[in-house]
């Protein structure tokens, strides 16, 4: 896992509306925490690390600690609100968990070693079906990234989510089947396909001339 994230915050006093603008002109991003058992907390969080959490990639993928007045609270980002126009950052969803709850997340999936793959060596190309995989995983365990090594896949091969290393007591929610992440595959296959259909076979053809023969 890489360095988590930690947003400095302060409580709001004031709520709705009123409060988000207050919060936005004092350049502060206002957001709630929710869960864990306690009731709903108006926070505002300094727009500089909420801007570095999104610069990550894994916002809403990955835990954070948030601190108020010298108390840490874990927690994972649910949503985010993006200004239409500026895609400045303006409100923000938290969510209380403890570090060993099981919480779902979707991770993103790694493509790794494409010049070992012998299919793809041959001018085959990479079909990926999913670019990430949503997994039940403790909260102090998300990973980064999950790795699809590519080494020794030939045309037809298929990466499957049982050729994936995930960490310790996680597994994927789809757990009904070992489902494909991505494939190798030939160039031009659904082209040749296509032309095939459109074309007749040999005993067809030989048909079509026996008929031509018997008119005469």
């Amino acid at each position: 896992m890489s360095k988590q994230i930690t947003f400095n915050v302060e409580v709001r006093e004031r709520i709705g509306k009123g409060g988000a603008r207050e919060a936005r002109r004092n350049g502060m991003v206002p957001g709630v925490l929710y869960g864990g058992g306690d009731d709903p907390v108006a926070i505002s969080l300094k727009k500089n690390e909420v801007i570095k959490a999104i610069n990550t990639g894994q916002f809403l993928s990955s835990t954070a600690q948030l601190v108020h007045a010298g108390k840490k609270q874990l927690v994972i980002p649910q949503a985010i609100q993006l200004h239409p126009v500026t895609d400045q950052p303006e409100h923000v969803d938290l969510f209380r968990v403890k570090k060993d709850q099981i919480i779902t997340v979707e991770v993103t999936v790694n493509f790794l070693n494409e010049e070992e793959s012998p299919g793809i060596k041959k001018g085959a190309a990479l079909n990926v079906v999913r670019h990430a995989v949503e997994l039940n995983v403790r909260a102090d365990s998300i990973p980064d990234s999950l790795d699809a090594d590519l080494t020794g896949l030939d045309i037809g091969d298929n990466v499957k989510i049982s050729n994936i290393k995930l960490p310790d007591g996680a597994e994927p929610t789809i757990t009904d089947r070992d489902f494909t992440i991505a494939s190798i595959v030939g160039r031009g296959i659904a082209a040749d396909t296509e032309e095939d259909e459109g074309a007749p076979e040999a005993g067809e053809v030989e048909a079509i001339n026996q008929s031509n023969d018997d008119a005469e």
